[in-house]
């Protein structure tokens, strides 16, 4: 191993650029933070809070996964390739928010596709994985095109070769062209999300290498949100459209959630946990909160690049936890008043979930929903002892809710100056059949409803079945590749 590792220094020049674009990153978020240093914008680049906060992110996430790939991956015949490929992966992400030429966007977003497909197809013997890398290579140049021609048609109609003078001349054109660019790069944002039913893709990429995959689920996905953040301008005047995008989001955050129950496989299940936690960062744009799904995007990133670089702890197939039966009542009056402890600190510390006519109270209710999913999780924890438990509960998800306020207070006032990344929208009558959706959905969770319906159980399967080509048909077709 040290004499493959000895071979080449491309591994360690790739993971040490990046850790120094992390640092440089940060210095900038101070300059501009502390000392008030203007940011750059031309035609070609234009840097504003939106591109420092991915910049941040997408650098400390590279970082952390090539650190874990470099022994990772040591013995793999095919390193420097998997090196480059995450090197040109890194910087086509990290020009996609920072590009204003219209063309530099496209092709910053369609490189990042590319590159991703290659990642997932890394191990060039294996079938399965060869097939995936197809799969998803198609999903990704649909979405590549869908883009192409919003953004082209806004860029036609304005007269304009930068993002930033596309929106401001949206103010210019009429409803219909605006909706038809705006549902093109909405389903673009889809694709790249791989909300439902575009998640197939998603779920056929397991045979990625883990560091691959950690990208794919911290990194990749993400750009649907960051998509719409960049774009709010065109989206943030249409509430019937935002209202369009928060149904998505919704039903793809309750379906997915539904169909990582019954995964017998804990890839299988980050995959669909992936689809769900979009779903939420979607819906979030919806609701009119683009700097909190940017937020989230960044918080689940942290979880999801965790999660995928530790399964090599979690490699056994089991039957999915039945749920709701092994919950006490005490367990849940617990549970109930942690979230509603962690959904008031939320609220007091954003503003948001206090004005029952606006969008921030569905957004206080599902973040307190999640923390009552987290607390019953940590309750039902078998190896800590029942006291550890309450203490934990109380430990982690109070003190977690403030970290997360305070982190979206953050993004939001670096955020500032984004256009229309703060724009609220009243609740109607759709949202709050919704929220009530979400309710129910917990409630069956618990009660497990789901795991005792035998046709639901056998559909939310099926819906979360990989493409058949990706999927190995023996324990030993995986063993005999080339990843360690």
């Amino acid at each position: 191993m040290r004499e493959l590792r000895g071979t080449s220094r491309i591994p360690a020049i790739s993971t040490y650029a990046t850790w120094a674009a992390f640092v440089l990153s940060l210095a900038v978020v101070a300059a501009t933070v502390w000392f008030d240093v203007g940011l750059p914008a031309g035609r070609l680049l234009r840097i504003d809070g939106l591109t420092l906060v991915m910049w941040v992110a997408v650098t400390f996430f590279s970082g952390i996964v090539q650190s874990f790939a470099r022994r990772y991956m040591a013995a793999n015949r095919d390193l420097n390739r998997f090196f480059a490929g995450v090197a040109a992966f890194t910087l086509a992400v990290l020009t996609m928010p920072a590009a204003d030429n219209v063309v530099l966007f496209l092709a910053a977003w369609t490189a990042m596709g590319l590159v991703m497909a290659d990642l997932i197809g890394h191990v060039p013997g294996w079938d399965e994985a060869q097939a995936a890398s197809r799969l998803s290579r198609a999903y990704f140049l649909v979405g590549s095109a869908l883009l192409t021609a919003g953004v082209s048609l806004l860029a036609v109609l304005t007269n304009a070769l930068t993002i930033t003078g596309v929106l401001d001349g949206l103010a210019s054109l009429s409803r219909p062209p605006i909706l038809l660019a705006a549902g093109l790069i909405l389903l673009a944002a889809l694709v790249q999300s791989a909300l439902l039913p575009f998640h197939r893709w998603l779920l056929s990429s397991m045979t990625a290498p883990t560091p691959s995959s950690a990208l794919m689920h911290a990194g990749f996905v993400n750009a649907g949100g960051v998509l719409l953040t960049r774009f709010a301008p065109l989206f943030a005047p249409q509430r019937d459209l935002l209202l369009v995008i928060t149904v998505v989001g919704a039903v793809s955050a309750l379906l997915a959630q539904a169909m990582m129950l019954v995964q017998p496989t804990y890839k299988g299940r980050l995959g669909c946990s992936t689809v769900a936690q979009m779903g939420f960062m979607i819906l979030q744009c919806g609701l009119g909160f683009f700097a909190a799904a940017v937020t989230h995007l960044i918080v689940h990133g942290f979880y999801k690049a965790y999660l995928f670089l530790s399964t090599g702890g979690q490699v056994t197939k089991k039957p999915p936890k039945k749920g709701g039966h092994d919950t006490s009542p005490a367990s849940i009056v617990v549970a109930l008043a942690a979230a509603v402890a962690g959904g008031a600190v939320f609220a007091t510390l954003t503003g948001k979930g206090f004005d029952a006519s606006e969008t921030g109270v569905f957004l206080t209710v599902v973040v307190t929903l999640a923390v009552f999913q987290a607390a019953v999780e940590l309750l039902r924890t078998d190896s800590l002892s029942p006291p550890a438990r309450l203490v934990g509960v109380v430990v982690a998800t109070v003190p977690a809710l403030a970290i997360y306020a305070l982190m979206y207070n953050a993004i939001s006032g670096l955020m500032h100056a984004v256009p229309a990344v703060h724009t609220p929208v009243a609740m109607t009558p759709v949202h709050w059949v919704l929220l009530a959706a979400f309710v129910a959905g917990h409630v069956a969770v618990q009660l497990g409803w789901l795991q005792r319906r035998p046709r639901v159980y056998v559909a939310l399967l099926n819906a979360a079945r990989p493409d058949s080509r990706t999927v190995s048909t023996t324990h030993g077709d995986y063993g005999s590749r080339s990843e360690p």
